[in-house]
């Protein structure tokens, strides 16, 4: 039986003014298109004017200032239409969206469509090689981060936090951890699934692990999108 990592997919990044998913604003986006040999058939960028100061932190990051942004980045609401349009086409198709620590870039998609009156595409099914590779080496040591998952499963990346550079390295880890796992060849759909309570198991697990220091800490393992908590009455 062919698996997902056979057939077209995409795999989606963001680089963002900050940390916050609730918060932080787009500023440079890709979805990258891929045939079932892994080779890229579409590949649209975009540079957003964030509507708000750029954190110095964060443009050392990806490399995006604030005046740069302002100068030549698109306006906000309609680069966060475009690439709403762009996910919910492939998701509607049946095509399984990749991303890297999903949670955070589809959390701050769904806040950006609240921002700005849209509509965000319900993203299902998704596949997000951090939680495949937590699930399926959950005792290794190391970091987790992008760039060390693509030098373990000997993925290129040659401009890591540039969001084109990430969507591909993230498609190539996501096929790396599917060729070595059989269990990950499965449907996608039931792959978003399991992934669900993966992400769940994985965030108590580390919320338990905090406790031992930080007895209020909270890890929220919502997945792929977290809802924003409604302010308290006052």
């Amino acid at each position: 039986m062919n698996s997902w990592h056979e057939f077209p997919r995409a795999a989606f990044d963001l680089e963002t003014t900050g940390r916050d998913p609730l918060e932080a604003r787009i500023v440079t986006a890709s979805i990258v298109l891929v045939n079932g040999r892994g080779v890229p058939l579409q590949q649209p960028e975009w540079l957003v004017n964030p509507g708000v100061p750029i954190p110095e932190e964060a443009s050392a990051i990806h490399g995006i200032t604030a005046e740069y942004a302002s100068r030549e980045g698109q306006e906000a609401a309609g680069a966060v239409a475009e690439i709403a349009t762009t996910l919910a086409g492939y998701f509607a198709a049946g095509i399984p969206v990749l991303a890297f620590n999903a949670a955070y870039d589809f959390t701050v998609l769904a806040a950006e469509c609240r921002r700005h009156g849209l509509t965000a595409p319900d993203p299902r099914p998704v596949i997000d090689p951090y939680i495949l590779d937590k699930q399926m080496d959950r005792y290794r040591r190391g970091k987790r981060t992008l760039v060390a998952l693509s030098e373990l499963y000997q993925v290129r990346l040659d401009a890591a936090h540039t969001s084109a550079a990430d969507a591909l390295a993230t498609i190539g880890v996501a096929d790396a951890l599917a060729r070595k796992y059989a269990s990950l060849q499965t449907e996608p759909g039931e792959l978003h699934d399991a992934q669900v309570g993966w992400a769940a198991a994985q965030a108590a697990s580390f919320q338990e692990w905090l406790h031992r220091t930080k007895p209020d800490a909270v890890v929220d393992g919502t997945w792929p999108v977290r809802e924003a908590v409604p302010a308290a009455a006052g």
